[in-house]
């Protein structure tokens, strides 16, 4: 019954623990892991420089100041400068303007290397017949050659905007849904049954001349450049990966050191629009401009970062106000350079939780307080360089909610263990009670951390009783009746010894020695004593009518009882102690306990006792005695009835 009692204990122990460290697992994932995260992208993932042959070409406040009266018309004339004079492998057009300006629709066209944007409705339903024939005129031109085993149920359908342009890539970047920054790139996502790819992969497939991809479990391949992308699929079909992010680009201006908010090389549209104009009126560049052959064979990416309501700024781990059009260029980057950023899978992530668990509660368990704890800060400083190391190397381990789920053990540990604990130490306790009194159990454990050799002197009431010709009668019995009858004689005595605040000392062969007044305060100790021995004795009466009844030897005993000075506490060595008394009354009352054989009788006092009792008991005088070890003779005395109120 107990061990069942344990079991459910343990189990809903286990069962709440783990309830706990779901909770705390799941709002630490929530909302401390990704600023975690960030953290760790941006100090420790984000080690490496960006590709030199990309570059940004930025209409930001710099192209408004030379150019207050900028207007749509001038991205005509970008797209000119780079379709006329320069000859870069592909530009990513990262904005949108109206498509009125019949020349910026002809440039698009006759352009087989530029790349603009498209931004599908996510969850569009009820497509109207009219946008159905248009989608199946998008998806012939603009999709992807897919070869796939990956069922993606979810779909993204329609799109806002159908262009001249010869190639389209998708403007959506996915952001954390508690940070809201950018985290992940949507590299392909799919509307209806055709897959399209993001600006920056399809400027990166074009680059390399390919159209083809295949989606298999966890990557998508490109065949030809044998790039593998990991991804994984979200509830509404985009296909995302982590974005590995690259240092600030840097410059010097002056004396100073300029950090830039990319990390490529920015340049502001108003060179390219001066350069443009100047090479257009007078056929060749003038002083300051902006040399064409910078751009050949480059990957330009062409966006909007100015003041205002037309600002591409979009928070992530690196910067809060980040350029749009850098992070565009950073996927690129990514992808060209097959520099992935990657997330531990859960069985990874639950797999270090586990493993940290179970050493932390081992420890707990194990060592004491203080050493545990030690070894848990270094495992934990170990852990959280290991976690530094691997976000070095591009792989994110979820730090807080490991460290959490920790913490959860940590407290759920030592409380688990104190429980614990207390719990054998009650066993302990009940199970030393049975070798030693219950009350001398309290006060060695009331003095636990004081445990040393000494005591003290006190006056007490010891009690001796022994059964009479115990010796001869077991002689004819054998070891397990002489035990059986021993154990339920005793067994009958301890509760009358305790019911009058006597704590029984010890167990001599078929002998009691009680103490009456230590540890237990008792002013009456002497009355309480003798009456204690006068219920004894009419409790033998009982069991020795049952014992006959039950074929067993008859059997009587006999009880001294001394009252006097003794001292009282632990004798032995520091490594083992006995709480008992020592002194010259307890000798005598076990030398007046044994003249019962000599005179007949069944409960003897000495005088010392007799002077507490005489009022409140029936007593004759025996005779004077002689003691051993006495030089004079004493009187001891019969009780024969005494008054129990």
């Amino acid at each position: 019954m107990k061990n069942v009692k344990n079991n459910i204990f343990y189990l809903y122990s286990f069962l709440i623990y783990l309830f706990l460290a779901a909770i705390v697992f799941v709002l630490t994932t929530l909302f401390l892991e990704p600023d975690v995260r960030s953290f760790l992208v941006s100090r420790f993932s984000a080690n490496l420089h960006s590709m030199e042959t990309t570059v940004e070409v930025v209409v930001d406040d710099y192209s408004k100041e030379v150019y207050p009266d900028w207007n749509s018309s001038m991205y005509t004339e970008i797209l000119d400068f780079f379709h006329t004079y320069a000859n870069p492998k592909v530009i990513g057009l990262d904005f949108f303007r109206p498509n009125n300006d019949k020349k910026y629709l002809e440039l698009l066209n006759n352009s087989d290397n530029i790349v603009a944007i498209f931004v599908p409705k996510i969850d569009m339903q009820d497509i109207p017949e009219e946008e159905k024939r248009f989608m199946s005129d998008f998806e012939k031109k603009y999709s992807l050659n897919v070869k796939t085993e990956e069922n993606i149920s979810a779909e993204l359908n329609g799109v806002t905007e159908f262009s001249a342009a010869k190639m389209l890539g998708s403007a959506i970047i996915k952001k954390d849904d508690t940070t809201n920054k950018v985290f992940s790139a949507i590299n392909v996502l799919k509307i209806s049954d055709a897959y399209y790819p993001s600006l920056a992969f399809r400027m990166y497939l074009y680059a390399n001349g390919t159209n083809d991809i295949v989606i298999d479990k966890g990557f998508i391949t490109v065949p030809k450049t044998g790039l593998k992308i990991p991804y994984i699929s979200t509830d509404n079909g985009l296909i995302s990966n982590n974005i590995r992010f690259y240092q600030p680009f840097s410059y010097k201006s002056g004396e100073k050191i300029i950090k830039s908010d990319s990390s490529h090389t920015v340049i502001s549209a108003y060179k390219i629009i001066d350069s443009y104009r100047h090479l257009k009126k007078y056929g060749q560049l003038q002083k300051g401009d902006f040399d064409p052959k910078f751009f050949d064979n480059k990957i330009v990416f062409v966006g909007i970062n100015q003041s205002g309501p037309y600002r591409d700024i979009i928070a992530t781990p690196m910067a809060d106000r980040h350029p749009g059009v850098d992070i565009q260029a950073t996927i690129f980057d990514n992808l060209q350079n097959a520099e992935f950023l990657y997330n531990a899978s859960p069985f990874v992530n639950f797999l270090i939780i586990t493993i940290l668990s179970l050493f932390t509660f081992i420890m707990i368990l194990k060592l004491k307080f203080g050493k545990s704890l030690t070894i848990l800060l270094i495992t934990d400083i170990i852990f959280a360089f290991a976690v530094l190391l691997c976000a070095y190397s591009y792989y994110i381990i979820n730090l807080s909610g490991a460290l959490s789920v920790q913490l959860v053990t940590l407290i759920f540990g030592y409380s688990f263990k104190f429980i614990t604990e207390s719990r054998n130490k009650e066993k302990i306790k009940q199970a030393m009670g049975k070798y030693l009194s219950q009350d001398i159990m309290k006060n060695v454990v009331s003095n636990i951390d004081d445990l040393k050799l000494g005591g003290k002197r006190a006056v007490v009431t010891v009690l001796f009783s022994d059964i009479r010709g115990f010796t001869s009668m077991s002689e004819n019995m054998s070891a397990e009746e002489v035990s059986m009858i021993l154990n339920e004689y005793f067994a009958e005595m301890e509760p009358i010894i305790t019911k009058y605040n006597g704590v029984i000392n010890k167990f001599i062969g078929d002998a009691v020695m009680a103490i009456f007044g230590e540890p237990i305060p008792d002013v009456n100790h002497p009355q309480n004593a003798v009456k204690c021995a006068y219920e004894m004795l009419k409790k033998v009466e009982y069991l020795r009518e049952k014992w006959l009844f039950e074929g067993k030897p008859k059997f009587e005993i006999g009880v001294g009882i001394n009252t006097g000075e003794v001292f009282i506490g632990n004798i032995g060595t520091e490594n083992r102690m006995e709480y008992t008394v020592i002194g010259d009354t307890v000798n005598l009352a076990s030398r007046i306990e044994s003249y019962n054989k000599v005179y007949k009788t069944n409960l003897l006092v000495s005088s010392s006792t007799y002077e507490y009792i005489k009022e409140t008991a029936d007593v004759i005088k025996i005779n004077e005695v002689q003691i051993r070890g006495k030089s004079k003779k004493m009187n001891i005395y019969e009780v024969l009835r005494i008054d129990r109120n």
